[in-house]
């Protein structure tokens, strides 16, 4: 206990958060996800599979539509997901109720870093054990791959990961990745690098893939073509 700090809105004399220091060892403990953005839309994919055989995994899902042209994807804990998803979706129906438009995904993910950041440094609160992977494609923007972290920082990536061995996917993808591949080759490097440090078979009902092209609509891939896609990869 005598090197653990439970204050939250206080900083140590290293100038840290410990509190959010925590936060990102449970987000590191987490199922690995990552993004890639290609020239012509995203691609986010994360491991979802079950601690057991008994689990009925169709309930299980790691992706989430806020808007209809924007994904979530995490890594840490499910239950605190659910509450930014939630949290995100209001904000983005105000939006629309306001403004008759779709929310664009960099006030999205405004939206929810401000609601992460707010939980660092309140009283009876703690921060929110997860990181967030939000994808989405406008007219004005392109494609757009943003992190949220639980100190409420947010920022834009061509291709990151999150969650359990990330830094080695994040080695990976920079090996791999070219700013000039199409939507379809992001998809297959996504596939190559959550094979990289899967643990067991990497089959279509323990992996989920999301994407938004062109068209402006996020969808999650179903396992069928999930699997034409590993076919392809092998």
């Amino acid at each position: 206990m005598g090197d653990m700090n439970f204050s939250l809105t206080t900083f140590n004399k290293t100038g840290k958060l410990l509190q959010i220091e925590y936060a990102l060892n449970r987000v590191q403990q987490g199922k690995m996800s990552l993004g890639i953005k290609a020239t012509n839309g995203v691609v986010i994919a994360t491991d979802r599979k079950v601690s057991s055989v008994l689990v009925d995994d169709a309930e299980y899902v790691k992706m989430q539509n806020i808007t209809p042209s924007t994904g979530f994807v995490y890594s840490g804990m499910g239950p605190d997901f659910r509450v930014l998803t939630r949290n995100a979706r209001k904000a983005a129906q105000k939006y629309f109720l306001t403004y008759r438009e779709v929310q664009p995904l960099a006030e999205v993910v405004r939206e929810s870093a401000l609601v992460m950041q707010e939980y660092t440094q309140s009283g009876g609160v703690r921060p929110f054990g997860v990181s967030l992977l939000a994808a989405g494609y406008d007219k004005e923007s392109g494609p757009q791959l943003f992190q949220i972290d639980p100190s409420g920082a947010a920022f834009g990536w061509k291709a990151t990961a999150i969650g359990k061995n990330y830094v080695n996917a994040k080695n990976f993808l920079e090996r791999r990745y070219n700013e000039e591949m199409e939507l379809d080759d992001a998809i297959h490097i996504a596939l190559l690098t959550l094979r990289e440090s899967y643990e067991g078979e990497m089959t279509e009902f323990n992996i989920e893939v999301g994407i938004v092209g062109e068209d402006g609509i996020f969808r999650i891939l179903t396992p069928a073509e999930v699997r034409d896609y590993l076919d392809e990869a092998n």
